[in-house]
């Protein structure tokens, strides 16, 4: 049986219709798993932390090698040492260490949340595909009007590329609500970060042969 398919709409970067593309639907119109969503962008939440976050045990607490007080006798409570995690100064019980927070899902589940905020966006109507997207020089002026020709001028957007174009790329640096992405690095977190997705019709093809395969 042939996979069903949706037809986007493909506009100009004045957002003149330019006919349509199709695509498989589990690409942008299949189920919208939140809990999936939510497990991968723990995961690359954690991959970024820095866990650098670090205290001292009683082993590495300079000082404290002498008993402060003999231990009878003087009225007070015992002590061995000075460092102790009761004194002031003294050491950390069971604090943080450095480690490494990062862990993966398997790739299928790596897939299916991408797919599923692909959906989400399409579901939205904020799934825009452009047939091409190019500046005639890296100005950011240039990324200002070509986001108002799409009516994206105030908005959020995610920016999806097929290959590299430096115009693109540095007119939209000095944009803080504006990112541009190539295929290889689109990932669930950014998808859901912004709330408007420009994809030209060259990266979309790359996403659904990317995307769309055994584990579907």
């Amino acid at each position: 049986m042939a996979e069903e398919t949706v037809k986007l709409p493909v506009v100009s970067q004045t957002r003149a219709p330019l006919g349509e593309l199709a695509v498989p639907g589990t690409l942008v119109a299949g189920p919208v798993r939140e809990s999936l969503l939510h497990a991968l962008v723990q995961s690359q939440l954690a991959a970024r932390r820095a866990g650098t976050a670090s205290t001292k045990t009683r082993a590495f607490v300079s000082g404290g090698g002498k008993k402060p007080w003999r231990q009878k006798g003087t009225g007070r409570a015992r002590s061995g040492s000075s460092r102790s995690p009761l004194w002031a100064g003294g050491a950390v019980v069971f604090g943080p260490q450095p480690r490494d927070y990062t862990y993966r899902l398997p790739k299928s589940a790596r897939r299916a949340a991408l797919r599923a905020a692909l959906a989400a966006r399409h579901a939205e109507g904020r799934l825009l595909v452009v047939d091409a997207l190019t500046l005639a020089e890296a100005k950011t002026k240039r990324m200002v009007q070509c986001l108002e020709g799409l009516g994206l001028g105030d908005a959020h957007v995610l920016i999806v590329l097929a290959a590299a174009d430096e115009a693109v790329q540095r007119a939209a640096r000095n944009l803080p609500r504006v990112r541009v992405l190539l295929v290889a690095g689109l990932n669930v977190y950014d998808v859901l970060r912004y709330a408007h997705l420009v994809v030209t019709r060259a990266a979309l093809e790359q996403l659904a042969a990317r995307l769309v395969g055994e584990d579907t």
